[in-house]
């Protein structure tokens, strides 16, 4: 194994609290949603879990596109969503990946999520452990 770098943030306070990245690109007030919504100037665990997520799968794509020879994805976006749920047994997240190819045909871009979700390290991170739907989105 060779480690490509490592980083690190820390919490102070938990959901109602502050989190700092190691380069201070992220320096945040946490805060749960209330009623009206994620009160202004604040995040909470699951924006910052969804946004990892977007973009570590968005360069999984990437990856997966060249090996495959496509050059353009032109303006390709990943909107992830992550659920914060509860039942019986306690919380749990869940993960949507809604994956715009707007340069690709439905086959190819179906191959190109499908190997992506192999690939990419949070996938790998959460498989069996939350259930992760893939959704592919293309121009009509």
């Amino acid at each position: 194994m060779k480690t490509l770098f490592e980083t690190f943030a820390t919490n102070e306070g938990g959901r109602v609290g502050h989190v700092t990245s190691d380069n201070g690109a992220i320096d945040l007030k946490v805060q749960m949603p209330d009623n009206n919504g994620q009160p202004e100037g604040t995040t909470n665990p699951e924006q910052l879990f969804a946004a990892a997520y977007a973009s570590c799968f968005a360069g999984a794509v990437q990856a997966v596109a060249q090996q495959m020879g496509i050059k353009d994805l032109g303006d390709f976006s990943v909107k992830s969503t992550i659920s914060l749920n509860k039942d019986e047994d306690g919380y749990y997240l869940e993960a949507t990946l809604d994956t715009y190819l707007p340069t690709v045909d439905k086959e190819k871009g179906e191959d190109i999520i499908n190997e992506a979700h192999e690939m990419c390290p949070y996938s790998k991170a959460t498989r069996d452990n939350i259930t992760v739907h893939l959704n592919l989105l293309l121009d009509e």
